[in-house]
This record gives C-alpha cells, sequence and structure tokens, in this order.
C-alpha cells in the first residue's frame, strides 16, 4: 500500500512537471512592415543637421525641419514605445550592425532577400522577372495552419513580382490595384481615392495612404493571420533630395504602424499572439550622397529592424556588437512562430533574438 501511494504521489509529480515544464506556445499571427530605404542614422540619431542646413535638400525650409523633428525622434512610436516593450536593431553607436548581404544594394534584391532568407546574386535588377526563390510567406502558405490567411500590401508596383503573385497563391495588392475585399464597406471608395489621387511616381508607386487603409481594413475584416505590408515613400521622396517629406514620410508610417500595433492590442484575435517586424530593403548614403543607394554609395548596405510580440523579450535597444544580416530575418521571425523555413533554396541561420 505504501509503494502504491509512494508511485501515485511520484506519477503525478512527474506528471505535473512535465506539464509545466512544456515550452511556451509561439505566436501564430506575424506582420512585416517595410518603409522604403529609411536609413539608421535618421531613426536612431534624428535628423541630420548637414542635410537639413544643406539649401539643396532642405526646400528653403530648414526651419520646419527643425521645429518639427529638433528636439523629437522621427519615428516615436517605433523607437519608443517598441524600443521599451520590443527590440531595436542596427544602432551602429553600439557596433550593433545590420546589413544586407546582397551585392548591389538596392529594392528588388533587399526585398528578395529579407523575404526569402537568401541573397540571390542572380536577382540584380528592379526590373527583375516574377522571383524564382521561395519567399516566407510561400512557406507558410503551404502550412496547413496558414493556407489562405496571408495577404500582402505594397506601395510599389514591383511588389507582385518580388512575392511571384501567380505562384503565391494568396493576395498582393501594390501600387494602383483593385482593392478586393467582400467583407470591405469601403474597397470601392478606396480603390476610386487611390485613382484620382495625385500620382508623383505615375503607375509605378501610390500614396502610402492608400496601401496603408487598405491594409487595415483587410487587417479588420479578414484577420490574416500574416501579413506583409510595403511603404514606399520615404525612398521616393529622398531619390528626389527632399529632406523634410522624406522625414514626414517616416513621421507618417510611424503613426500607421501604431495604429496598426493599437488595433492588435485590442483584438482578440490578435492580442498577446502577434510578432511585429519592422525594417527596410536597404540603406542610403551619407553627406550629399543621402539620396542615393547601391554598391557604389558607400554605407547604403547598413540597415536596421524593429522587433516586438509573443515570444521576444522586452530588452529594447540592443547594444550588442555583432553583424546581423537582412537574410536572417525570415527565418528568424519563422523560428518565433514555432517552425522551421526550410526550402529549396539556401536560408540564412537565425538572429538569436532572446540571448
Amino acid at each position: 500500500m505504501y509503494l502504491k501511494r509512494n508511485f501515485v504521489f511520484i506519477l503525478f509529480f512527474t506528471l505535473g512537471y512535465v506539464v509545466f515544464a512544456q515550452p511556451k506556445k509561439a505566436a501564430t499571427n506575424l506582420i512585416i512592415i517595410t518603409t522604403d530605404g529609411f536609413r539608421w542614422q535618421d531613426f536612431y540619431m534624428g535628423i541630420d543637421t548637414a542635410i537639413a542646413n544643406n539649401s539643396k535638400f532642405n526646400e528653403e525650409d530648414s526651419l520646419g525641419i527643425y521645429e518639427k523633428f529638433g528636439k523629437e525622434p522621427v519615428m516615436p512610436f517605433v523607437s519608443g514605445y517598441i524600443g521599451k516593450k520590443g527590440q531595436l536593431w542596427g544602432h551602429r553607436k553600439y557596433e550593433n550592425r545590420c546589413v544586407v548581404a546582397n551585392p548591389y544594394w538596392f529594392s528588388y534584391p533587399g526585398y528578395s532577400e529579407l523575404l526569402t532568407g537568401f541573397a540571390d546574386d542572380s536577382v540584380n535588377s528592379n526590373a527583375y522577372k516574377h522571383n524564382p526563390n521561395t519567399t516566407l510567406l510561400d512557406f507558410l502558405q503551404k502550412q496547413p495552419a496558414y493556407k489562405n490567411k496571408i495577404a500582402a500590401f505594397g506601395a510599389w508596383w514591383a511588389f507582385d513580382r518580388i512575392l511571384n503573385e501567380p505562384r503565391a497563391g494568396f493576395p498582393v495588392f501594390n501600387a494602383f490595384d483593385q482593392y478586393i475585399n467582400s467583407k470591405s464597406t469601403i474597397a470601392n471608395t478606396l480603390n476610386k481615392l487611390n485613382e484620382e489621387a495625385y500620382k508623383p511616381w505615375d503607375e509605378e508607386e501610390c500614396l502610402d495612404v492608400f496601401t496603408h487603409n487598405m491594409a487595415l481594413d483587410y487587417l479588420k475584416t479578414q484577420q490574416p493571420k500574416v501579413m506583409y505590408i510595403g511603404y514606399g515613400e520615404t525612398d521616393e521622396w529622398a531619390h528626389a533630395g527632399k529632406y523634410k517629406s522624406y522625414l514626414n514620410a517616416a513621421n507618417q508610417v510611424d503613426r500607421f504602424i501604431k495604429e496598426i500595433w493599437d488595433f492588435i492590442a485590442s483584438n482578440n484575435f490578435y492580442k498577446n499572439n502577434t510578432i511585429l517586424l519592422i525594417t527596410t530593403d536597404h540603406g542610403r548614403g551619407v553627406g550629399d550622397e543621402w539620396t542615393s543607394h547601391n554598391h557604389k554609395i558607400a554605407r547604403s548596405n547598413e540597415t536596421w529592424f524593429a522587433l516586438m510580440g509573443k515570444g521576444i523579450k522586452p530588452i529594447g535597444l540592443r547594444r550588442n556588437s555583432g553583424w546581423y544580416f537582412q537574410k536572417q530575418l525570415a527565418p528568424t521571425v519563422a523560428n518565433l512562430l514555432g517552425l522551421d523555413f526550410k526550402c529549396e533554396h539556401p536560408v540564412a541561420d537565425i538572429i538569436r533574438v532572446n540571448d
């Protein structure tokens, strides 16, 4: 009798131990957001006074730049809230070096690297064909838990090629594509406004406000488990040499991110069950070369990223020295979802964000 009772106690204790020793359930939702070509220098260091004071770039309004951004960060929600509740990577003051691994340092190769976990040297043009490489979104679409629960939105018209929309099996809305959502009450209005609005970049790119509101509406009505959102104005205004507009575009993206996170935090489907990754596709030059980026423009391979959500320690600004590559982000967030991103091409090692 004593042995039986002892055995029952040991069995109960052991089973209890096993139950409580199980790892916490991984997050099931993922949102990836990019703002094209936004420099880590402006994100972490604030306005660049050399650019702001240069008459070539300040649109005759350097005072307006200082009044708006002289004392405040350009992206206060990301640098402030996520800087406390999540993690910020790529501040080179601490030798925390984030870079692209591809040799080109411009958009299509940068987005492909980010989304495939692979720096494919053959992807060498913004006019490149439909991406032959498997993206993280492709991989997730093949998982039963994520099939038909993915969507992508991009201001730039290349995203249907970057994400290979004919192959993908999930909707990719970019530039002036018709936004189709059977559950939306505002889709027609958004399409009409997008088509009739000023088109500073012709048919190649729409204003970020339309990409954002379509994505947010889809998030609220369709509740996808995975969403990619690509904003583009930061890069366009930088190429035009308009520093104030570039900063305003980044500040607007920050407000958009806050609006998305506020919804996530208040919605039972997403609350405490979502990972948010924010990054860029490439960096930019410094000094007079800040308007440009390619392998001939020094430092335009330098990037940054922010991470927050379930399973991510709130470490804040990462001060650990090291090199971290854009191609590592897709396998890293897959790992945070409890998955091992494997496909036909090589996939980079993960970044151990919680170490």
